[in-house]
């Protein structure tokens, strides 16, 4: 198996997550029943199990499925033999780390014809500092690549400034009067400039007090303000980090609403540890319906039981 299946590092996961640790949890044995389940081409052991541990766990397992077959590799070869298609997808995307993984989906979105924006601002609009910076070297480690380079070579004009400035984001704080005046200003100039600055280098607290000045000063919601002023990539771009600095989970609830497969699966795995209950409960808030009750509506099978068991429960 390549390492981006095993290498892990110290993750500080919330408790807002629906996957969390087994307490029964026995790792010899989960590798046993796995061996057969591969054999059998049995999806719904595979899909129990590996729903059902956390990534520490599931890393448990693949150490000793390496130390009894010897050949990690099968395991993932196995997977692949096992089942296929979306839940295949699913099942090795929960085995990769989580750094790994979403490193993965980056670039993902930049392979092939097209660049899926979305899927980048996504995961740069959603990410802490600090995990930008760990997934940018699992990206490196992973693809030998430069993950700044590549999302340069994706990009261009002041999208492109948006991207570099989301990939070294900071937390500071600003002047409140003095960011809302620059903000206004740039507006009218319509000048994208100083909203990157702002919006990647200061705290989402004092961030939200300075939009909301913003939106009472001029009395117009941001996101119509930036829907008028600007265009094309910068225009998602910056809607979609406002979005983000206003609650990150109404926006990955938004991501879920349309029930895009490669989205599902890609927003379940990645916050499944981590605030995945949080994401629910905003679905629950904008769609009125449950995102359990939605997932069973758009999709079938082995691959929906496995989604199901990711989300955990009704709401």
């Amino acid at each position: 198996m390549d390492s981006i299946f095993l290498t892990s590092s110290d993750m500080s996961w919330g408790s807002l997550g629906t996957v969390r640790s087994y307490s029964n949890f026995h790792a010899d044995r989960d590798a046993l029943e796995i061996q057969t389940a591969l054999e059998q081409k049995d999806a719904n052991n595979l899909v129990r199990i590996l729903t059902n541990r956390s990534y520490v766990q599931r890393k448990q397992i693949l150490e000793v499925y390496q130390s009894i077959t010897e050949k990690v590799s099968d395991l993932v070869a196995g997977v692949k033999k096992a089942v296929s298609g979306d839940l295949a997808t699913l099942l090795l995307g929960l085995m990769m780390t989580p750094l790994h993984f979403q490193a993965h989906r980056l670039r993902m979105a930049m392979e092939g014809l097209g660049t899926d924006e979305e899927t980048l601002l996504e995961i740069l609009c959603t990410t802490s500092s600090q995990q930008l910076k760990d997934i940018s070297a699992a990206y490196n480690t992973i693809f030998q690549k430069d993950l700044e380079k590549d999302l340069k070579g994706e990009s261009s004009g002041d999208f492109t400034k948006l991207l570099m400035a989301l990939l070294r984001r900071e937390e500071g704080v600003g002047g409140l009067q003095t960011d809302t005046e620059a903000l206004s200003q740039a507006l009218d100039a319509k000048k994208a400039d100083p909203w990157i600055a702002i919006l990647t280098t200061r705290n989402p607290d004092h961030l939200n007090k300075v939009l909301n000045r913003l939106e009472s000063e001029r009395e117009q919601m941001v996101d119509e303000a930036l829907q008028k002023r600007f265009s094309g990539d910068l225009k998602l771009g910056l809607r979609t980090l406002v979005c983000c600095i206003r609650n990150p989970h109404v926006y990955l609830a938004q991501r879920l609403e349309n029930m895009e497969t490669a989205v599902v699966q890609g927003v379940m795995v990645a916050r499944c540890e981590e605030d995945l209950l949080c994401v629910r409960a905003a679905f629950l808030r904008k769609t009125g319906t449950s995102l359990y009750t939605a997932l069973q509506k758009a999709f079938t099978g082995d691959h929906l039981q496995a989604l199901l068991a990711i989300c955990r429960s009704e709401d």
